[in-house]
């Protein structure tokens, strides 16, 4: 048998792209291709697990990202941070008030997307229900949203500017965080 001569490589190439690419754009054309299995369409399973855990899925970034840390992570660099007992007890203190508010919201998010859900699905939404629907999911989200960024404020309270600055470095922050309005020891 012959090698492949360079003619018949680049028919070979083309024919791939030809075959291939179209199903790859189409895909691509495609975001919500197989999320219609989901038992909630607007909630990944992720997104289900990390509201039943009540972690924050980003819902704390406008605090994290302008130096206002959270107490989970403060509790995952506390020997980093040179937290003193005083320090780690008040940051346990406040990730476990933080997860009995997030994870009692988080689950009655979950209900109330699984509803808005179902009444889709059984086409019996009515622009009144839709209404009612998304008011009391907003609501939800904004309670859950406020309850992760409040223990932002409150971890601030507790840890000293070189903390602050420490913290940010270690999240790999690229912009040095001033200690907000916080006590400074």
């Amino acid at each position: 048998m012959q090698p492949m001569s360079w003619n018949a490589r680049g028919a070979v190439a083309l024919l791939a792209l030809i075959v291939f690419v179209p199903a790859a754009v189409a895909q691509s054309q495609q975001p919500y291709s197989g999320l219609e299995v989901r038992p909630i369409k607007a909630l990944s399973e992720q997104q289900i697990a990390d509201l039943c855990a009540g972690r924050g899925m980003g819902l704390a970034l406008a605090a994290e990202l302008n130096g206002y840390p959270g107490p989970m992570h403060v509790l995952e660099f506390a020997d980093s941070l040179h937290l003193s007992d005083q320090q780690r007890a008040k940051m346990q203190e406040l990730f476990a008030a933080m997860k009995a508010e997030a994870i009692p919201l988080g689950e009655r998010l979950i209900a109330q997307e699984a509803d808005l859900d179902k009444e889709f699905a059984n086409r019996t939404i009515t622009p009144a229900s839709l209404a009612a629907s998304t008011a009391a999911i907003g609501t939800t989200h904004a309670a859950l949203r406020q309850a992760h960024l409040k223990y932002h404020l409150s971890t601030v309270e507790v840890l000293t500017l070189a903390q602050v600055q420490r913290y940010a470095e270690l999240r790999g922050y690229k912009t040095g965080i001033e200690h907000p309005h916080g006590r400074h020891q």
